[in-house]
Protein backbone atom coordinates (compact mmCIF):
# COMPACT_ATOMS: atom_id res chain seq x y z
CA UNK A 1 0.00 0.00 0.00
CA UNK A 2 1.43 3.73 -1.32
CA UNK A 3 0.80 7.05 0.71
CA UNK A 4 -1.31 9.31 -0.69
CA UNK A 5 0.28 12.40 -2.58
CA UNK A 6 -0.83 15.54 0.03
CA UNK A 7 -2.43 16.89 -2.62
CA UNK A 8 -4.59 14.61 -3.72
CA UNK A 9 -8.02 13.37 -1.57
CA UNK A 10 -9.44 9.71 -2.97
CA UNK A 11 -12.89 8.24 -2.28
CA UNK A 12 -16.09 9.07 -2.37
CA UNK A 13 -16.79 9.83 1.31
CA UNK A 14 -13.42 11.72 1.50
CA UNK A 15 -13.93 13.69 -1.56
CA UNK A 16 -17.47 14.29 -0.62
CA UNK A 17 -16.32 16.02 2.95
CA UNK A 18 -13.57 18.41 0.88
CA UNK A 19 -17.19 19.69 -1.31
CA UNK A 20 -18.87 20.21 1.43
CA UNK A 21 -15.76 21.66 3.73
CA UNK A 22 -15.40 24.51 0.89
CA UNK A 23 -11.93 22.41 0.38
CA UNK A 24 -9.95 24.47 -2.73
CA UNK A 25 -10.26 22.06 -5.32
CA UNK A 26 -8.42 22.30 -8.78
CA UNK A 27 -10.20 19.61 -10.32
CA UNK A 28 -12.29 16.38 -9.77
CA UNK A 29 -11.20 13.05 -11.76
CA UNK A 30 -13.98 10.21 -11.96
CA UNK A 31 -13.42 7.18 -13.65
CA UNK A 32 -15.08 6.46 -17.17
CA UNK A 33 -18.36 5.05 -16.83
CA UNK A 34 -18.86 5.21 -13.03
CA UNK A 35 -21.71 7.59 -12.38
CA UNK A 36 -23.98 5.99 -10.21
CA UNK A 37 -25.06 6.50 -6.39
CA UNK A 38 -22.74 8.75 -4.80
CA UNK A 39 -20.60 9.48 -7.76
CA UNK A 40 -23.41 10.67 -9.38
CA UNK A 41 -24.03 13.04 -6.28
CA UNK A 42 -19.97 14.55 -5.74
CA UNK A 43 -20.39 15.56 -9.52
CA UNK A 44 -23.81 17.54 -8.96
CA UNK A 45 -21.93 19.30 -5.99
CA UNK A 46 -19.18 19.74 -8.05
CA UNK A 47 -21.18 20.94 -10.65
CA UNK A 48 -22.82 23.82 -8.24
CA UNK A 49 -19.73 24.87 -7.39
CA UNK A 50 -17.88 25.08 -11.25
CA UNK A 51 -15.27 22.65 -10.29
CA UNK A 52 -13.49 21.11 -13.60
CA UNK A 53 -14.53 17.80 -13.40
CA UNK A 54 -12.60 15.31 -16.14
CA UNK A 55 -13.56 11.98 -17.09
CA UNK A 56 -10.41 9.69 -17.49
CA UNK A 57 -9.53 6.25 -17.52
CA UNK A 58 -9.53 4.16 -13.89
CA UNK A 59 -5.61 3.27 -14.80
CA UNK A 60 -4.95 7.21 -14.70
CA UNK A 61 -6.05 7.45 -11.02
CA UNK A 62 -4.49 4.23 -10.00
CA UNK A 63 -1.17 5.95 -10.94
CA UNK A 64 -2.27 9.06 -9.17
CA UNK A 65 -3.27 7.07 -5.76
CA UNK A 66 -0.34 4.36 -5.69
CA UNK A 67 -2.30 1.61 -4.51
CA UNK A 68 -4.71 3.65 -2.52
CA UNK A 69 -8.70 2.57 -3.14
CA UNK A 70 -9.48 5.74 -4.42
CA UNK A 71 -13.58 4.11 -5.58
CA UNK A 72 -13.39 5.88 -8.77
CA UNK A 73 -13.02 9.23 -7.85
CA UNK A 74 -10.11 11.57 -6.75
CA UNK A 75 -9.93 15.17 -5.67
CA UNK A 76 -6.54 17.69 -6.72
CA UNK A 77 -6.53 20.23 -4.00
CA UNK A 78 -4.95 23.07 -3.54
CA UNK A 79 -2.21 23.63 -0.54
CA UNK A 80 -3.76 27.32 1.04
CA UNK A 81 -7.08 28.17 0.02
CA UNK A 82 -7.36 30.52 -2.43
CA UNK A 83 -8.72 33.80 -2.36
CA UNK A 84 -11.00 36.20 -3.95
CA UNK A 85 -9.81 39.49 -5.90
CA UNK A 86 -11.64 41.72 -3.97
CA UNK A 87 -9.64 40.17 -0.96
CA UNK A 88 -6.18 41.03 -2.69
CA UNK A 89 -7.51 44.80 -3.35
CA UNK A 90 -8.60 45.13 0.09
CA UNK A 91 -4.95 43.75 1.53
CA UNK A 92 -2.92 46.62 -0.58
CA UNK A 93 -5.93 49.39 1.13
CA UNK A 94 -5.40 48.09 4.51
CA UNK A 95 -1.80 48.83 4.33
CA UNK A 96 -2.59 52.05 2.85
CA UNK A 97 -0.17 51.12 -0.50
CA UNK A 98 -1.20 51.58 -4.72
CA UNK A 99 -2.19 47.83 -5.88
CA UNK A 100 0.69 45.69 -7.08
CA UNK A 101 -1.01 42.70 -8.44
CA UNK A 102 0.84 39.86 -10.49
CA UNK A 103 -1.41 38.25 -13.53
CA UNK A 104 0.06 34.62 -14.97
CA UNK A 105 -1.36 34.27 -18.44
CA UNK A 106 -1.76 30.16 -19.11
CA UNK A 107 1.33 29.57 -17.06
CA UNK A 108 1.62 26.14 -17.22
CA UNK A 109 4.85 25.01 -15.07
CA UNK A 110 4.27 24.14 -11.30
CA UNK A 111 8.39 24.89 -10.66
CA UNK A 112 7.49 28.60 -12.70
CA UNK A 113 4.89 29.62 -10.56
CA UNK A 114 6.15 28.52 -7.12
CA UNK A 115 9.57 30.45 -7.89
CA UNK A 116 7.03 33.47 -8.65
CA UNK A 117 5.30 33.05 -5.93
CA UNK A 118 8.94 33.14 -3.79
CA UNK A 119 9.64 36.41 -5.37
CA UNK A 120 6.40 37.62 -5.34
CA UNK A 121 6.45 37.57 -1.82
CA UNK A 122 10.34 39.07 -1.15
CA UNK A 123 8.75 42.08 -3.65
CA UNK A 124 5.91 43.42 -1.75
CA UNK A 125 3.52 41.76 -4.37
CA UNK A 126 -0.01 41.90 -2.54
CA UNK A 127 -1.34 38.51 -4.82
CA UNK A 128 -1.00 36.66 -8.03
CA UNK A 129 -4.36 36.08 -10.25
CA UNK A 130 -4.39 32.80 -11.98
CA UNK A 131 -6.55 31.79 -14.48
CA UNK A 132 -8.72 28.90 -13.87
CA UNK A 133 -8.16 27.21 -17.69
CA UNK A 134 -5.20 26.37 -19.04
CA UNK A 135 -2.93 27.54 -15.95
CA UNK A 136 -0.86 25.71 -13.58
CA UNK A 137 -3.29 25.72 -9.96
CA UNK A 138 -1.61 25.84 -6.48
CA UNK A 139 0.16 22.04 -6.02
CA UNK A 140 2.37 20.41 -3.22
CA UNK A 141 4.76 21.08 -6.47
CA UNK A 142 3.94 24.80 -6.54
CA UNK A 143 4.14 24.91 -2.67
CA UNK A 144 7.80 23.38 -2.07
CA UNK A 145 9.08 25.33 -4.89
CA UNK A 146 7.57 28.49 -3.22
CA UNK A 147 9.78 27.79 -0.25
CA UNK A 148 6.65 28.57 2.10
CA UNK A 149 5.65 31.82 0.13
CA UNK A 150 2.63 30.20 -1.02
CA UNK A 151 1.42 30.19 2.77
CA UNK A 152 1.88 34.22 2.56
CA UNK A 153 0.77 35.38 -1.15
CA UNK A 154 -2.74 35.50 -1.45
CA UNK A 155 -3.76 33.86 -4.54
CA UNK A 156 -7.16 33.94 -6.31
CA UNK A 157 -8.02 32.18 -9.29
CA UNK A 158 -9.98 34.48 -12.32
CA UNK A 159 -12.70 33.58 -14.67
CA UNK A 160 -12.32 35.56 -18.05
CA UNK A 161 -8.74 37.36 -17.92
CA UNK A 162 -9.90 39.86 -20.31
CA UNK A 163 -12.74 40.52 -18.28
CA UNK A 164 -10.65 40.58 -15.01
CA UNK A 165 -8.44 43.23 -16.65
CA UNK A 166 -11.07 45.45 -17.32
CA UNK A 167 -12.05 45.26 -13.84
CA UNK A 168 -8.61 46.17 -12.21
CA UNK A 169 -8.47 49.47 -14.74
CA UNK A 170 -11.81 50.67 -13.37
CA UNK A 171 -10.34 50.36 -9.76
CA UNK A 172 -7.50 52.67 -11.00
CA UNK A 173 -4.82 50.27 -11.60
CA UNK A 174 -2.13 50.62 -14.69
CA UNK A 175 -1.34 47.17 -16.83
CA UNK A 176 2.16 46.41 -17.94
CA UNK A 177 2.72 42.83 -19.86
CA UNK A 178 6.11 41.47 -19.80
CA UNK A 179 7.00 41.03 -24.11
CA UNK A 180 9.73 41.29 -26.32
CA UNK A 181 8.20 43.98 -28.53
CA UNK A 182 7.83 46.95 -25.50
CA UNK A 183 9.70 49.38 -24.26
CA UNK A 184 12.83 48.65 -21.76
CA UNK A 185 11.39 48.03 -19.03
CA UNK A 186 13.22 50.68 -16.31
CA UNK A 187 12.29 52.88 -18.30
CA UNK A 188 8.18 52.38 -17.46
CA UNK A 189 6.89 54.12 -15.02
CA UNK A 190 5.56 51.69 -12.41
CA UNK A 191 5.31 53.58 -9.59
CA UNK A 192 1.42 53.81 -9.27
CA UNK A 193 -1.06 50.84 -9.11
CA UNK A 194 -0.51 48.11 -11.09
CA UNK A 195 -1.33 44.67 -12.77
CA UNK A 196 1.96 43.11 -14.30
CA UNK A 197 1.17 40.40 -16.96
CA UNK A 198 3.55 37.50 -17.31
CA UNK A 199 2.78 35.00 -20.00
CA UNK A 200 3.18 31.79 -20.89
CA UNK A 201 6.02 29.99 -21.16
CA UNK A 202 6.23 29.29 -24.70
CA UNK A 203 3.84 31.70 -26.45
CA UNK A 204 3.66 34.75 -23.93
CA UNK A 205 1.12 36.99 -23.29
CA UNK A 206 -2.10 36.38 -25.52
CA UNK A 207 -2.52 38.93 -28.19
CA UNK A 208 -6.56 39.95 -26.58
CA UNK A 209 -4.93 40.01 -23.62
CA UNK A 210 -1.87 42.51 -24.76
CA UNK A 211 -4.79 44.43 -26.70
CA UNK A 212 -6.38 45.54 -23.18
CA UNK A 213 -2.96 46.79 -21.41
CA UNK A 214 -1.69 50.02 -21.01
CA UNK A 215 2.31 49.59 -22.27
CA UNK A 216 4.53 46.32 -22.48
CA UNK A 217 7.74 46.16 -21.04
CA UNK A 218 10.49 44.12 -22.23
CA UNK A 219 14.13 43.28 -20.88
CA UNK A 220 16.84 44.11 -22.79
CA UNK A 221 19.29 40.85 -23.55
CA UNK A 222 22.23 41.25 -25.21
CA UNK A 223 23.36 36.99 -25.27
CA UNK A 224 22.90 34.57 -27.32
CA UNK A 225 19.56 33.13 -26.16
CA UNK A 226 16.47 35.53 -26.82
CA UNK A 227 14.43 34.74 -23.83
CA UNK A 228 14.30 34.18 -20.09
CA UNK A 229 12.63 31.66 -17.81
CA UNK A 230 9.23 33.24 -17.13
CA UNK A 231 9.74 33.27 -13.11
CA UNK A 232 13.34 34.71 -13.67
CA UNK A 233 11.36 37.77 -16.14
CA UNK A 234 9.00 37.84 -13.63
CA UNK A 235 11.23 38.66 -10.97
CA UNK A 236 13.27 41.35 -12.85
CA UNK A 237 9.86 43.32 -13.09
CA UNK A 238 8.41 42.55 -9.82
CA UNK A 239 12.06 44.29 -8.26
CA UNK A 240 12.08 46.84 -10.86
CA UNK A 241 8.49 48.04 -9.40
CA UNK A 242 9.39 47.57 -5.83
CA UNK A 243 12.26 49.69 -6.66
CA UNK A 244 10.49 52.31 -8.25
CA UNK A 245 7.69 52.62 -5.48
CA UNK A 246 10.06 52.33 -2.45
CA UNK A 247 12.51 55.41 -4.34
CA UNK A 248 8.61 57.21 -4.91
Amino acid sequence: MGELPEDIVAGRNAVMEALKGNRSINKLLVANGNNEGSIKEIIAVAKEQHINIQFVERSKLDNLVRGIRHQGVLAQVAPVEYVELEDILQIAKDKNEPPFIVLLDELEDPHNLGAILRSADAAGVHGVLIPKRRSCPLSATVAKTSAGAVEYVPVARIGNVVQTIKRLKEEGLWVAAADMDGTDYYEADMTGALLLIIGNEGHGVGRLVKEQCDFVVKIPMVGKINSLNASVAGSILMYEAMKQRRNK
